[in-house]
């Protein structure tokens, strides 16, 4: 029968299902590998959920994600070309590519906002980040050449004040005049779970921390010969990002706690639930720009605070460590939730 004569509804679910099932067969998928910074949990859940629920293949892609953790560099392996793309932590290390002359590139910044925190006893009643000064920091290596020259030069903190942080959080749970460094999403939970009370926050990103973070990057032959490639990556993975957060996450879930027997039900809802509240995804330029939005102003301010608290060089090109080519572009917009 000709398809003209059939009824309107009854054309379509007809050819919804020839392209069901010949596409199927038909389609190509460009294989890509995508590395993590650590293993696998809520704060990758978009990645995860673009795999599971078949976005990336709706993109023409078959993506396998290789989790990262305390003995495997993923961005290591990137540089190398054994991956594709990689999940970077926050801007310092884009800025570090350039200094190094290291050719990658970020492409979008999944992490409006870096979920830095120092978590206080709730006796001190802390209420502003200048109330920290007179605590013990308990503060990373890692921490001590980042975050924590911003807050001696932007907030005038003193390193006499500070103690490091082995990422045990026992220190501070006995201490009730410190403060200890973490991740919004997950130290507060384990300190909970660990001592009993619910600490305070202070998100740095509230003050004037303005890193992106979990950033999307790959190599610049990359860009430069396969932009195709990374359009359709940034898009599925933005898309994968709108469902895990606002759709149905069981499907990038259960794939996580394949990944991670450690990695609870519990933790995972509170993950979301805290990128939510304090808007770590989505919030500032992604709200119309769409998930993973980078500005120019923003990198350069950013770029800015870092040279004033010694962290990075003033005289890099920080400018070649992203490219506003493939965000922005505000995909996924409709699957957030109006109100």
């Amino acid at each position: 029968m000709n398809p003209a004569f059939l009824p309107r509804t009854l054309t379509a679910a007809v050819f919804a299902v020839i392209a069901a099932l010949v596409p199927a067969r038909a389609q190509t998928l460009d294989k890509v590998s995508f590395g993590t910074n650590w293993v696998a949990e809520a704060e990758h859940g978009g990645f995860f959920q673009a795999v599971a629920d078949g976005t990336y293949r709706n993109y023409g892609l078959d993506v396998t994600i290789v989790p990262g953790g305390p003995n495997n560099n993923n961005r290591m392996l990137l540089t190398a070309g054994k991956l594709d793309f990689f999940m970077s932590a926050n801007t310092l290390q884009s800025f570090d590519a350039v200094a190094n002359n290291v050719p990658l590139v970020t492409v979008a910044a999944i992490f409006q906002k870096d979920p830095q925190v120092l978590l206080t006893h709730p006796e001190v009643k802390v209420t502003k980040l200048e109330d920290l000064k007179p605590l013990t920091l308990l503060v990373s290596k890692e921490g001590m050449t980042s975050y924590f020259q911003w807050l001696k030069s932007e907030y005038g903190f003193s390193e006499s004040k500070v103690k490091p942080y082995t990422f045990n959080s026992q220190p501070f749970i006995v201490n009730k005049q410190s403060a200890m460094q973490g991740y919004v999403t997950s130290e507060p939970y384990a300190v909970e779970k660990a001592a009993g009370f619910k600490p305070g926050i202070v998100l740095l990103a509230d003050y004037g921390f303005n890193s992106y973070s979990t950033l999307i990057e790959t190599r610049r032959e990359i860009v430069d010969k396969k932009p195709d490639l990374v359009q359709r990556f940034v898009d599925a993975s933005v898309i994968g990002w709108y469902n895990y957060l606002y759709g149905d996450n069981k499907p990038a879930n259960a794939m996580i706690k394949q990944l991670n027997p450690d990695m609870t039900d519990e933790l995972l809802a509170y993950s979301v639930a805290k990128m939510k509240e304090y808007g770590i995804v989505d919030s500032g330029d992604s709200l119309k720009n769409g998930i993973g939005a980078i500005t120019d102003e923003r990198m350069a301010s950013f770029f800015d605070k870092m040279v004033r608290a010694g962290v990075v060089r003033r005289d890099i090109d920080y400018r070649q460590a992203y490219t506003l080519r493939f965000a922005n572009k505000a995909v996924g917009l409709d699957l957030r939730p109006k109100n």
